[in-house]
């Protein structure tokens, strides 16, 4: 699924987060301008091609995690980073998001280069001085270590269940907050895996 071509011209890069559950976070970054796909997966364990089932026992390591490519000419890393921080998770929730709770459920970023760490550290070390939240953020900063495709029926789960309570409860405030915080990055046609 993540192997699919990429539009012929367009020169992509990679942002991979772990956010919690990835039904709540994928349709954010599908309505973000720039980006090219999203796909739903596991990352970060030492589990080869985990199921969803053997995930959320929370014994193989993974989080529950989204892959974006994106075209870095229309959107930055650095633009994808204040949407995940401001809109797709809370990084001061440890090992949880919101009702989920285990390691699958934790955030992190699963940096591709040493640029994107440098960045990403640099954020997290900018919003901790400014205190922009509550509590200390405990999001993780990983090397990327391989992306393994979530079964079919989590992709574009928004999409295809627009009225799943789960979706209207905890999706549609972060669309929300995207459409609020990042008007001129929002993008109201979303891109399919």
């Amino acid at each position: 699924m993540s192997n699919e071509k990429i539009p012929a011209g367009v020169k992509t890069e990679v942002a991979t987060f772990g956010t919690g559950c990835f039904w709540c976070t994928e349709a954010v970054f599908q309505e973000l301008k720039g980006v090219v796909k999203v796909y739903s997966g596991y990352m970060g364990g030492h589990v080869a091609d985990p199921s969803y089932e053997e995930v959320c026992t929370g014994t193989t390591g993974h989080a529950e995690t989204v892959k974006i490519v994106f075209d870095p000419r229309q959107v930055s890393f650095a633009q994808i980073l204040q949407v995940y921080f401001s809109v797709a998770t809370d990084p001061t929730q440890l090992d949880r998001q919101f009702p989920d709770e285990g390691p699958q459920y934790r955030g992190d970023i699963f940096v591709t280069s040493p640029r994107q760490k440098a960045i990403a550290e640099r954020y997290i070390a900018q919003l901790n001085a400014a205190k922009i939240f509550s509590a200390p953020i405990v999001t993780r900063v990983d090397g990327f270590s391989g992306f393994y495709d979530a079964e079919p029926y989590h992709q574009d789960y928004l999409i295809r269940h627009p009225d799943a309570p789960y979706i209207a409860m905890f999706d549609m405030p972060k669309i929300a907050a995207l459409k609020a915080l990042f008007p001129s990055l929002y993008n109201p046609q979303p891109v399919r895996a």
